[in-house]
Order: structure tokens, then sequence, then C-alpha cells
């Protein structure tokens, strides 16, 4: 069995195949592809089992965080394995050393093992969970999830990133292009998701979604998160974006669409040239009506009203950003007089 699997990663491509029309089993991996094969093949040897989700730990080096799954996101997953009665795409597991808590470490198939467990609490408590016994490495563990991972759709940009990150020094001495080269990454790719799993907090949460935050936006904020003086105008923008997206989405309201926040958090980076330079805008329903920026004595504001603007959401959106900016604009000026 490690045969066939370590045959699946020294044959398996990590470029992205082709898309395919949707139809029955389009949006297999190809890892998916290679395992139903094994099983369909007649290949049942004693190392295929079945066993309950509940018999298998989840290896913490996967990239795909088990929390993320829900019922709504695997849905179709987990009517097909109802209706066949069990998944036919088998997991992966290792044995677990003598004294674990669970007899197995499940390798790859968080969606499948999500899936069984979800049956089994609703209704269907005769399905179990088919399982292919490997003998693997962690190494090779991290190489075979990040195939099957890097052509699912609901693994995030900056989930895998961060996975990236865990890995380089778990699996590879913090040496990227020993991780680039086993991964079949070029250097320079290996460096921007690194930069990616770098984002702040603040900044992940300025952006409507997780998925909305791509590498290529961390390329234009990273240079600006190196200095302490744009790194705090950025987290101070960012914060605010992020109290804004809150309260849009518990309103039911329009997010602030990614270019938006983008083109914010790079205006409060950049606008350390010169005292006049420096501007925060007023969002109101998500929409930019006006700018906030250092007068001679204060702040001066700047707004455009137009017959659609909501005055009440106005009036509170710009007594919100003149209390924040107000100490910010403050604490700016002391640096620029203490530079």
């Amino acid at each position: 069995m490690a045969g066939f699997v370590r045959d699946i990663l020294a044959t398996l491509s990590y470029e992205p195949r082709p898309e395919l029309p949707h139809a029955a089993g389009a949006d297999l991996s190809r890892l998916d592809e290679r395992l139903a094969g094994f099983v369909q093949g007649g290949a049942r040897t004693r190392d295929t089992i079945s066993i309950r989700p509940g018999d298998c730990s989840v290896w913490d080096g996967n990239p795909r965080g088990v929390p993320g799954l829900s019922a709504e996101t695997c849905r179709s997953l987990i009517e097909s394995i109802a209706q066949e009665d069990g998944n036919r795409i088998p997991v992966l597991v290792r044995i677990n050393p003598p004294g674990a808590d669970h007899p197995y470490e499940l390798l790859v198939g968080s969606r499948r093992r999500f899936a069984v467990d979800w049956l089994n609490h609703n209704g269907r408590p005769e399905i179990r969970l088919n399982a292919l016994i490997v003998d693997l490495s962690d190494e090779e563990a991290f190489r075979l999830a990040d195939i099957e991972n890097r052509e699912r759709q609901d693994i995030t940009e900056l989930d895998r990133a961060r996975s990236y990150q865990n890995a380089v020094d778990r699996f590879y001495g913090g040496v990227q292009s020993r991780m680039a080269e086993a991964l079949n990454l070029s250097n320079s790719q290996l460096s921007r998701l690194l930069a990616l799993a770098q984002m702040p907090d603040e900044v992940v949460n300025a952006f409507s979604t997780r998925d909305e935050l791509r590498v290529r936006h961390s390329e234009v904020l990273t240079p600006l998160l190196r200095k302490p003086d744009q790194r705090e105008r950025v987290l101070a923008a960012a914060k605010a974006i992020g109290a804004e997206q809150e309260r849009l989405a518990a309103s039911g309201e329009r997010l602030i669409p990614t270019p938006t926040v983008l083109m914010q958090l790079k205006e409060a980076g950049l606008a350390g040239g010169s005292r006049a330079a420096r501007e925060w805008p007023i969002l109101s329903r998500g929409e930019k009506v006006g700018r906030v920026r250092p007068g001679r004595d204060g702040l001066t504001v700047e707004l455009t009203v137009s017959e659609e603007t909501d005055l009440d959401d106005l009036l509170i959106r710009l007594r919100a950003t003149i209390q924040e900016k107000r100490d910010l604009a403050m604490a700016t000026a002391i640096a620029d007089e203490s530079a």
C-alpha cells in the first residue's frame, strides 16, 4: 500500500488541470480518482478497513481546517455518501502508536470523515468510514494532502499559506528552498504565499471573507507593513474597515468590496509623505461619502451628500470616524515633530 501511495506522490502533477464541465464526479481531485480506482479495481486488501469517524484523530498537518467544514459546505458529498451507503473514495489513515486516544490518525479525507460523522448523527448510524491504512512520514503526508487541496475550491489561499508557514519549519527545517523543491514551487511563489500567511488579523478581518484575501493583495500590502509608521496607519484603517464590515453584515447590507478595501488600506499606508496627503475615508453603507484629513488646527472633513445618502447613517459614521481618526492624527503629528 505504501508503494501505491508513493507512486501517487511521484506521478501526480501539482499543476491544476483544465476546468471540466459540471458532471457527476467532475469535482473529484486527481488523488480522489486514483484512490477510487484502487478500490474499484478489486484491490481490497488488509489495508482496507471500515471504521467509525470517531476512531480517528485528525492529523494536525493537513492544510484543511476541520472547524471550517459544515453540513452546508459538504451537502453534495453528504447526499452522495448517503445514496451509496458509504464513501466510495476511501480516506487515508495511519495507525496511531499504542496508548493513543484513537486507534487511527486521518491524513487525507477530512470532508469524507465529516460527512459520514454527520450522517451517523442524523439518521444513518450504520454507515462506516471506508479507509486505507498507509505508512507515510509527516512530510509525505503533507505533500499528499497538498496535492489534493490545491484542486479544492473551499481551501482559501490564506489557509493554504498558513499551512505552508507551519510546514516550512516543521517538515523542512526552516529552509524555504527545500520546501519549494518538494512542492514543485518556485522560490518566489513560496515566498509570496508565506508573505500572505503573515497578514495581521486586523487586515484579514477588513475583507468581507477570508477567501477574498489573496496573494496578489498581500503583495500590495506587505511593503506597507514593514515600516512601523505605515504599519500603524494600515492597521488603524483595517480596524475601522473591519468594524464597518461587521456592522454591515449584522444589518444584512452589502459588504465593502475587495477593491475598495485594498484601495483604502493602500491609501492609509501611503499617507505618510506629507501631512496634507494623509486622509481617511468616511464610509456609509459600504460607500465612500467623504474623507477626513489633518488640518492646521485639527481635522478637516469633506462630504459628498447626494439625494440617496442616508443622513442618519452618515452622521453615525461621521462621528465614529472623527473620534477614531482624531487620536491617530494627533499621534502622527507628534511623530512628525520628533522625526
